[in-house]
């Protein structure tokens, strides 16, 4: 029950604000008819035989054509289709007849009081840009269109179709910022901006065309200095370190995903950390395939380390990206952009070109270069705040590859350095086919609009231009039928006043460029490159000992250790062998010598057997033959010799005593000489 309530509520609240605005526009509608029945009071000029738009009411529907026919830029309130139609109509009406000319025909969708307020809103007390010259119809001279210069660094877009006139839009604006001596970077990316260094040529058309906007125009050529992307193509070469580029740039450029990204975060903090420049992508191959090495894992165990899968992705990528040719754009020696701040000795700003004219080719390359260029700026330049005129207009041409599959965080830096850059001083315009093909939040911060030609002939089409349209600030315009009825060379302009306020929106004539639109002469160009005193700075490539280097190095100091720690351990190995021989032939020579030495324990008690034996033996024929001596000498005087014992005898006698000896001589002489 309480949904349907707050939908009636809110089906009121709609009802009434639709209500207040159809009460609005009638009002207005009233005194718009209030002034047109004041200019019917006037005499028309007996010499135009056409009817005025109140002479004739059948006259009147012609009066509100379509082309004039304005609407408020945005999208009518629910429920007040009707009244903005009234009240548009009338307008439109009442405008052209305020404006009509000398038969009282209509000459353009906007009234006096609207075209006074253009004229108002653009003039400028200070130094501004000429743009060109309002559109009713026919071109107005002395209504101009301008931008206060200050106001450059609110930055802007300038956005139209193919073959519109953005180009031109682009060198008009360099060539005055330039003019003021304010310096501008700018990509030639189909090489006719390097007309801009060559004074123009007049002719009859174009000479018309100016002085029907009240341009008083002169040939003249801007100061220009010629860049190229790593010595590809003609310039002095701009190269960018890759730990200068940054992991964020880089994975943009690689079309990496989250994970991936994060993961070349991680190692270029591991390179930083551990004092290993990354100089060119050899550099960043190198400590990639060193992380994932046995030797390198532990050095990023602490900081969670890196995947084998992860780190193949990323390498596959940086060798596809370097076999394009992009490993050019980075090394040594880095641009210092403080050269695109300069000035020429009369004052003028220098216009700094990068020539890419194969931009088609490597189209992610050469806008995340060029944001590159903007992140350097923003964080070498010190903080100025507000100026009468900025240090730096910086135009990003072909915007739309800048943010085509840009990650979160990419877009996000983007936003950052836009919406902050300013208070560096550095304008920033982005130049593109629609504004759709720059994010909300960048576009937020765009604070002059140029908007060439739209085309709506899809579905798509006819979205963006809804799109734009609804991103204008309420006008008098039907800008849906305008936007697509610009003829080249004309845009429909708002920008920031000097008070920071939107100025009203204007259908502008745009000057011509001052310079040739025609490209420069490429021999002429060559001549003014190989003059160039940043020529001898930034000419010749440099090889710095870096991280390849080192960890080739390091790699083979592993190396070397490896294997001296190799021979240590087969010494280790050889020696303990040794040891372990020596052991065992210790072991064995005492085993042998136990072994003897028993054998020697038998053989001499088997000695001292023999000896005890023999001893024994002795003794008892020592007895033997003492008793026989004993009953020899007792028998002797009364028994004469009867029986004859030659043993007795011997031992008797001192020939056996000396041959006893001899024997146990013998005995104890052998065990001496056995021990």
């Amino acid at each position: 029950m309480s949904d349907v309530v707050e939908q009636a509520r809110a089906a009121a609240e709609a009802a009434r604000a639709a209500a207040d605005e159809a009460r609005r526009l009638a009002d207005e509608a009233a005194a718009r008819a209030e002034e047109l029945a004041k200019a019917l009071e006037q005499p028309a000029r007996t010499s135009d035989p056409e009817p005025t738009v109140g002479a004739d009411p059948a006259q009147e529907p012609a009066a509100a054509t379509p082309q004039a026919a304005p609407a408020t830029g945005t999208e009518p309130p629910v429920g007040a289709t009707a009244g903005t139609t009234l009240g548009a109509t009338a307008g439109t009406t009442l405008g052209a007849a305020a404006d009509a000319g000398p038969g009282g025909g209509p000459s353009g969708p906007l009234g006096e009081a609207s075209v006074a307020a253009i004229r108002d809103g653009y003039t400028v007390d200070g130094s501004a840009l000429e743009l060109g010259a309002l559109v009713n119809g026919d071109p107005l001279p002395d209504v101009q269109v301008r931008i206060p210069l200050g106001m450059l660094n609110r930055h802007g877009l300038v956005a139209g179709a193919t073959g519109t006139g953005k180009t031109r839009t682009l060198q008009v604006l360099a060539e005055q910022i330039a003019a003021n001596g304010v310096p501008v970077f700018a990509a030639d990316i189909k090489g006719d901006l390097s007309g801009l260094a060559v004074v123009g040529i007049g002719n009859e058309k174009l000479l018309a065309r100016t002085a029907g906007i009240g341009q008083d125009w002169t040939p003249a050529a801007s100061q220009a200095e010629f860049y190229s992307l790593g010595g590809q193509g003609t310039g002095v070469p701009i190269r960018a370190t890759v730990s200068g580029f940054g992991p964020l740039l880089l994975s943009k450029v690689l079309g990496l995903n989250d994970t991936q990204e994060s993961s070349l975060g991680l190692v270029f903090h591991y390179a930083e950390r551990a004092g290993l420049p990354l100089v060119d992508l050899s550099d960043l191959r190198a400590v990639l395939t060193f992380l994932v090495s046995d030797e390198g894992k532990p050095e990023l165990a602490e900081l969670g380390g890196l995947s084998k899968q992860t780190a193949g992705v990323i390498l596959r990528e940086l060798i596809t990206f370097a076999d394009q040719g992009a490993d050019q754009f980075f090394g040594e020696p880095e641009i210092d952009t403080q050269v695109f701040l300069r000035t020429a000795a009369d004052g003028r700003g220098i216009v700094s070109l990068l020539e890419v004219p194969g931009v088609q080719d490597q189209p992610e390359v050469f806008s995340t270069f060029l944001m590159w260029l903007l992140a350097d700026l923003f964080n070498e330049l010190p903080e100025v705040g507000d100026q009468d005129k900025p240090k730096l207009v910086f135009f990003f041409d072909e915007a739309h590859l800048l943010f085509s599959g840009a990650s979160k965080d990419f877009t996000e830096q983007i936003i950052r350095t836009v919406r902050l850059i300013r208070s560096k001083g550095v304008g920033i315009f982005f130049v593109t086919q629609t504004p759709k093909d720059v994010p909300n939040d960048v576009l937020a911060q765009l604070g002059s609009r140029i908007q060439h030609q739209l085309r709506a002939h899809t579905p798509d089409d006819a979205k963006a231009l809804r799109a734009t349209v609804s991103t204008y600030p309420t006008s008098e315009y039907d800008l849906g039928e305008v936007l697509t009825s610009l003829a080249t060379g004309e845009a429909i302009v708002t920008v920031m006043n000097e008070k920071g306020a939107p100025t009203p929106v204007a259908w502008t004539r745009l000057r011509a460029p001052q310079g040739s639109m025609d490209p420069m002469p490429s021999a002429e160009m060559e001549a003014r490159v190989a003059s160039s005193p940043l020529l001898a700075t930034y000419g010749t490539r440099v090889d710095p000992d870096s991280a390849h280097e080192m960890l080739a190095r390091r790699m083979e100091a592993a190396a070397a250790q490896a294997a001296a720690a190799d021979a240590q351990e087969a010494a280790a190995a050889a020696a303990a062998e040794a040891e372990k021989e020596a052991a065992r032939a210790a072991a064995a020579a005492a085993k042998e010598a136990a072994a003897q030495a028993k054998q020697e324990a038998r053989d001499r008690a088997a000695a001292q057997k023999e000896y005890e034996r023999t001893q024994r033996e002795f003794e008892k024929a020592e007895r033997a033959a003492q008793t026989r001596r004993s009953r020899s000498t007792s028998s002797r005087t009364s028994t004469s010799r009867k029986t004859d014992d030659p043993l007795s005898e011997l031992l008797g006698g001192g020939l056996g005593g000396s041959i006893a000896k001899e024997v146990v001589q013998g005995i104890f002489s052998t065990l001496r000489r056995r021990r």
